[in-house]
């Protein structure tokens, strides 16, 4: 059994041994086929005591000819440049780990040196997340040179990790003429120019990348100048389906933009544009655009955008007539009784079930009201499941990068979580 393996690999290596290893290799049985070993800081179910550095030493030895095993969640640790460093040995060695999180640990850019020049020689694992790691512009460069030779990988999470406008630049060069990365999350960088040169960039990579179906772009500090940009390659890109502009300063106009390329048939299923300001004005330009049977939208999230009646429900008017708008997110708008009567009937009829967006309708003194539901395109980033799966009612799950397979369905995005 695995956590016999690991008693002896923490005598050979001198390491104490680690209560909560043990405990979590004791329900990873070995012969089991397709294992997902979680070793996350934050389980709420188990008596955690972080992972670190000798941690990794010893489950880097445990792991490394271990073909049952085919992921790693290790979020919310105290893993620093020195375990990034030992989990990089398995990483180039094993051949078998397909799914990598190192969410939230204190890896900075001497440790992303590691796993980068690890996935030079890998060829099986598909998808890296390393959201919340301070990596820095200098770390993120050896990823975007280990794109240039690894033609496995998949998925990538670098948000949060403090990129700057050296390594976006890098990234959006890179994909220029990668063929294998089908989602990439490259929200809040560091940036400290308003002249939008990393949103100028990706939408260059935009008009030649054929191979992208998700892009994450959120806290980009995005006006409406670089949707414009964003939106003229768009016009041409034939293969993004999720695109993420959430937390930017998108109004009316950049709304506009977007509902032009919706309207000329833009293959773009989901479409976040939470925290943003398009107002009633914007609104009404993207409404029209899905009341068009050219418009293939799925998903929306358009949640704290200060639009008003008028717009809010001529969402709803246009849902009517376009059934293909399945989700829908609205709170932290104005929503007035006109706008909760009108969302209470779409829910009513069927036309827009619960599950599909982020408002329940109750009544009071006659009067119907809208309460807020843990619903969303990426519900509590940052958190894990206290228990269930994600989709549960219970569940306080992550979304993590969505399923990009050629089969992608909008219910992979709110239904599973990658790992």
């Amino acid at each position: 059994m695995l956590e016999d393996i690991y008693y002896n690999a923490c005598a050979e290596l001198q390491v104490p041994i680690n209560a909560y290893i043990v405990d979590v290799l004791k329900d990873a049985r070995e012969n089991t086929r397709d294992t997902m070993i979680y070793l996350t800081g934050n389980d709420r179910l188990k008596k955690v005591q972080r992972l670190n550095d000798n941690d990794m030493l010893a489950v880097s030895k445990i792991l490394l000819n271990k073909q049952s095993v085919k992921g790693l969640d290790m979020r919310y640790n105290d893993i620093t440049d020195q375990g990034a460093r030992h989990l990089a040995g398995l990483v180039q060695e094993n051949v078998a780990i397909q799914s990598l999180d190192l969410m939230c640990n204190n890896i900075e850019a001497e440790g992303a040196e590691h796993v980068a020049k690890s996935l030079h020689l890998n060829n099986t694992l598909i998808s890296l997340r390393l959201t919340g790691n301070k990596i820095g512009d200098k770390g993120a460069m050896h990823f975007a040179s280990m794109l240039q030779i690894n033609t496995k990988l998949e998925e990538l999470d670098f948000s949060d990790c403090d990129l700057g406008t050296q390594s976006l630049i890098a990234f959006s060069i890179v994909l220029n003429s990668n063929k294998h990365i089908r989602a990439i999350n490259l929200s809040r960088p560091l940036l400290y120019s308003h002249q939008e040169e990393p949103t100028i960039h990706i939408a260059r990579m935009l008009v030649v990348n054929q191979t992208l179906c998700e892009l994450h772009l959120g806290k980009h500090e995005m006006t409406d100048t670089g949707v414009e940009r964003l939106c003229e390659a768009l016009q041409v890109n034939k293969t993004l389906r999720y695109l993420d502009l959430r937390c930017n300063k998108i109004t009316r106009d950049g709304a506009k933009f977007l509902a032009e390329v919706l309207k000329q048939g833009s293959p773009l299923e989901i479409l976040d544009l939470s925290a943003n300001r398009i107002e009633d004005d914007g609104a009404m330009h993207l409404s029209e655009a899905i009341l068009l049977p050219n418009c293939k939208l799925k998903a929306l999230s358009i949640t704290s955008n200060n639009i008003g009646t008028l717009g809010l429900v001529a969402f709803t008017e246009a849902m009517k007539i376009n059934k293909l708008l399945t989700h829908i997110y609205i709170w932290g708008n104005k929503l007035e009784e006109p706008v909760c009567v009108a969302f209470t009937k779409l829910m009513r009829k069927g036309r827009l079930l619960e599950l599909h967006t982020d408002v329940s309708p109750y009544m009071v003194d006659g009067h119907v009201c809208l309460a807020e539901l843990f619903h969303g395109l990426r519900r509590h980033f940052y958190w894990t499941p206290s228990y269930g799966e994600d989709g549960d009612d219970a569940s306080n799950s992550a979304l993590a990068l969505s399923d990009t397979s050629d089969d992608f369905l909008p219910d992979d995005i709110f239904g599973h979580s990658l790992t």
